[in-house]
């Protein structure tokens, strides 16, 4: 039964997206069907077998050991704020941000992730049938993040067209920035978050595959990767580390605002209708949530949760499932963890455009303007992971 739900859903998921596409006649079914089936494979290796649960228990432990070092330096600081035992959101969660921020500016001060990013983006161009630039702005994407990533293609971002432009976005869009994977870590089961960013990457190349389809000629199938003005290493480590604090107080100023407004909405549509928002908003997604593999008892809940991540953030619905998770089963709760694990929300529309701005004032404005459908794309990315996923749970 669960194959069958699962086969619906990629109808879905497919039909939704096919019916948004702009180019119809340029669609190239053959690597969609092996990006679903390497999805399919890589979520059964790591959540089936023993050899994923030993790469699992091994990237879970390299992120634990340096989220200790991370708390090491805020003890340091903020150490006896916090009453003994208790677990401070801000100290636990955000601010180790700042470390694993550290530790990216190293590799790429000494160019170990250009390396890497940019020899694993030329192996995804043979299979996604899409540009380097396409692929290797995929990867750079789960690595730096969605702001950082358009600096070092800055050199190409003037010359491409809308439709190159909306992958690039929706590829930063559809992953998320290793500096806070080991925040998402503390969240939710690191198994579940290491799954999502290795198929939404194969998930943002089907849906803007399907959406935007294009075809990129060997005269435009150019990779100009830049590697920022020389800096020495002490200006490097000093701009990474003002870099991870302001993310850390980005997030949590976004979440002292957004959990404030979903508990003033809540209260007032209790007060009025007798339900919460987010119940509310549960039976909007259940039929997405069914289609996820969601069992029928659990789709409002579960639907909740991911149009909280919607029209808030990932933060605030994960907040809510570790809330809600012993109510869930282990299916329900793996489901949802993939596809929290993602920028798909409307905020990002802000932050994906108001980056490509800031280096090219005429890119952000056609950014702007495809925003909602970027979002559509997105969202659309993220079913498909929990999709794929139900097939193997």
């Amino acid at each position: 039964m669960k194959y069958l739900i699962g086969i619906l859903g990629l109808l879905v998921v497919f039909g939704l997206a096919y019916l948004a596409s702009n180019n119809r006649k340029e669609i190239k079914y053959r690597p969609i069907i092996i990006m679903v089936v390497i999805q399919v494979l890589l979520s059964a290796l790591l959540l089936n077998t023993k050899f994923g649960l030993i790469i699992i228990n091994a990237i879970a432990s390299v992120f634990g050991k340096l989220l200790s070092y991370a708390n090491q330096g805020v003890e340091f600081v903020f150490g006896g704020i916090a009453n003994k035992g208790s677990m401070p959101f801000f100290l636990n969660v955000l601010l180790p941000i700042v470390f694993i921020s550290v530790l990216i500016g190293i590799l790429q001060h000494f160019k170990i992730l250009p390396f890497i990013m940019k020899w694993i983006g030329l192996v995804l161009s043979k299979i996604n049938g899409m540009g380097k630039l396409e692929s290797y702005n995929a990867v750079a994407s789960a690595i730096v993040g969605q702001s950082e990533v358009f600096i070092t293609v800055k050199k190409q971002l003037d010359k491409l067209p809308p439709n190159r432009l909306y992958t690039l976005c929706a590829s930063a869009m559809s992953t998320v920035s290793m500096s806070i994977v080991g925040a998402y870590m503390t969240m939710i089961e690191p198994k579940y978050v290491v799954t999502a960013i290795v198929i939404n990457l194969f998930g943002g190349f089907i849906i803007s595959s399907i959406i935007n389809p294009y075809t990129v000629t060997d005269q435009e199938d150019i990779l100009e990767v830049q590697t920022g003005h020389k800096q020495t290493f002490f200006e490097m480590l000093g701009e990474y580390i003002m870099d991870g604090f302001k993310v850390a107080i980005i997030v949590g100023a976004m979440l002292i605002g957004f959990v404030a407004l979903m508990a003033a909405i809540d209260n007032v549509f209790e007060m009025l209708f007798g339900l919460s928002f987010q119940h509310l908003l549960g039976y909007v997604f259940a039929p997405f949530a069914f289609i996820m593999g969601v069992p029928a008892s659990e789709v409002v809940a579960a639907g909740g949760i991911m149009a909280t991540k919607l029209v808030t953030n990932e933060f605030v619905a994960m907040m809510s499932l570790s809330d809600m998770a012993s109510t869930f089963s282990a299916k329900t709760l793996g489901i949802v963890s993939v596809f929290l694990v993602s920028f798909a929300n409307f905020s990002s529309i802000g932050i994906v455009s108001g980056a490509v701005k800031g280096l090219s004032e005429k890119q952000g404005n056609t950014v702007a303007r495809f925003g909602l459908r970027l979002l559509y794309g997105a969202t659309l990315v993220s079913i498909l992971s929990a999709i794929v996923v139900s097939f193997i749970l």
